[in-house]
């Protein structure tokens, strides 16, 4: 017994090496590894996704065949727990479990029109627990809609508003997982609420934090297509990085993109139809991936200051330090140009990075301008 219980710990530690997080979901400060996904995705195009910089299926429901075309390209996968999946737990391609999406919408009714109330979050609570029984090495992943962001959502039916029901200190839905993620997509939206406001992706970020008390890894799911026939247009580019930004600067561990678009007529893969975005979406990931060091590594508070021209366009920014040098993430948070003085306590050279130039840092301030939802990251040496 005491053989079994060793190979059993062996497996569960070599296996959280290879994920780069640890068994509750967090990522390694030292990982250069940053999950970026896409979302319930056929297998078959997984070699096409991975060319544009996507490590990460979400969604898959597993098989023989569906497992071989991921692991044939070493794509991780966010799976419901399965049989199958039961009987492959030692293959590190599993990255995690996922539970029921969006329990915190109101629910279709079976066999009949109407809604049924949002899940309980106690019955979240409970398939995590039976989950973690099953498999105690892997992280359990939850999904949660865009009442994490929009609190007042009616999509939750008579749940709307209820914010407490999300709190891990209420026994909410953030007890009920390891990673938690949320979707919201302001440019395809009719709701005009948050309609064109891209600054609801983050500011869900910033209620998964708090509502968990910062004790899990939190994602978001970005827009990237047109997705239904009420959408009057598409995201842009810019606000396509503009999102992904504005998400990792308020601290989210991972991200993915929904591809999905519904007219005019259903496809599931339907970045592939649009090749601008594709490039858009592969150098995106190209530099976030190069930055997966930094992004992973421990942030340094009270680094460097930013301070808007334009009071009605404020400037976020995340400062880190990796390997001596230190690094400020930076997103114009409206759509507005403005000048941003910084303020920093070291350096004398501010490297744009992916911009090809680099500005003087004279009396510990530099400044610099940003287009509206503008991005711009840098390297102070």
């Amino acid at each position: 017994m005491r053989r079994i219980a060793l190979l059993f710990t062996f497996l569960i530690v070599a296996g959280n090496f290879l994920y780069g997080q640890n068994s509750s979901g967090h990522q390694k400060k030292t990982s250069s590894f940053f999950p970026i996904a896409v979302w319930f995705q056929n297998p078959s195009n997984a070699a096409a996704y991975k060319a544009l910089g996507i490590n990460m299926y979400v969604g898959v429901n597993l098989d023989q065949e569906k497992l071989d075309q991921l692991k044939k390209i070493n794509m991780k996968v966010i799976a419901p727990m399965n049989k199958f999946g039961l009987e492959h737990v030692s293959d590190s391609i599993i990255y995690a479990w996922m539970q029921t999406d969006e329990p915190d919408n109101a629910q279709a009714r079976k066999g009949s029109k109407g809604f049924e109330p949002c899940i309980d979050p106690a019955v979240i609570i409970k398939n995590y627990e039976e989950i973690k029984k099953r498999d105690p090495s892997r992280p359990v992943y939850l999904n949660l809609g865009m009442g994490v962001s929009n609190t007042g959502w009616h999509g939750r039916g008579e749940c709307a508003g209820r914010y407490d029901m999300y709190k891990i200190s209420n026994n909410g839905y953030l007890k009920g997982c390891d990673i938690a993620s949320f979707d919201i997509y302001p440019v395809n939206t009719t709701d005009k609420v948050f309609k064109d406001k891209l600054w609801y992706v983050p500011k869900g970020i910033d209620s998964l934090k708090v509502w968990s008390a910062n004790t899990k890894p939190v994602w978001c799911w970005i827009e990237c297509t047109r997705i239904g026939e009420d959408c009057r247009r598409k995201p842009t580019v810019s606000e396509v990085k503009s999102e992904v930004w504005m998400a990792l600067i308020h601290g989210a561990n991972g991200f993915g993109y929904f591809c999905h678009t519904f007219t005019p007529t259903y496809t599931e893969a339907g970045l592939f139809k649009d090749p601008g975005m594709m490039e858009a979406i592969r150098e995106i990931n190209k530099q976030v991936t190069a930055l997966a060091p930094e992004l992973n590594s421990p942030g340094t508070p009270g680094y460097a200051t930013a301070v808007s021209s334009n009071p009605s366009v404020p400037v976020d920014i995340m400062t880190k330090n990796y390997r001596g040098a230190d690094y400020i993430f930076s997103v114009a948070m409206r759509d507005g140009s403005t000048t941003v003085e910084f303020n920093v306590k070291s350096g004398k050279k501010a490297e744009v990075i992916g911009e090809n130039r680099s500005i003087k840092i004279r009396r510990g301030k530099f400044s610099d301008e940003f287009a509206p939802f503008g991005v711009h990251l840098y390297k102070i040496k």
